[in-house]
C-alpha cells in the first residue's frame, strides 16, 4: 500500500469517525514549535536567524563599472 492510499484511508476511517484529518493542524504545530524556538533563543541571548525583517535591506552599491 502506497503513502498516498494509507493517507485516503486514514482520513475516510477519520471522517466516519467524525474526527479531523491526519495532518490537519500540523502547519499550526510547526509554527508554535519554531515560536518557542525563537523565544527561547531570546532568553538565552543568542541572535535570531530568519524570520520576518523588521527594517528593509540596505542595498550595496556596485561600483563604477558594475551592470543592473
Amino acid at each position: 500500500m502506497s503513502s498516498t492510499q494509507q493517507y485516503l484511508l486514514d482520513a475516510y476511517r477519520a471522517r466516519q469517525l467524525g474526527e479531523p484529518a491526519p495532518g490537519t493542524h500540523e502547519s499550526r504545530v510547526v509554527r508554535e514549535w519554531r515560536e518557542r524556538r525563537r523565544f527561547r533563543a531570546v532568553l538565552a541571548g543568542r541572535r535570531l536567524r530568519g524570520g520576518p525583517r523588521l527594517l528593509p535591506r540596505r542595498r550595496r552599491s556596485r561600483g563604477p563599472g558594475a551592470l543592473g
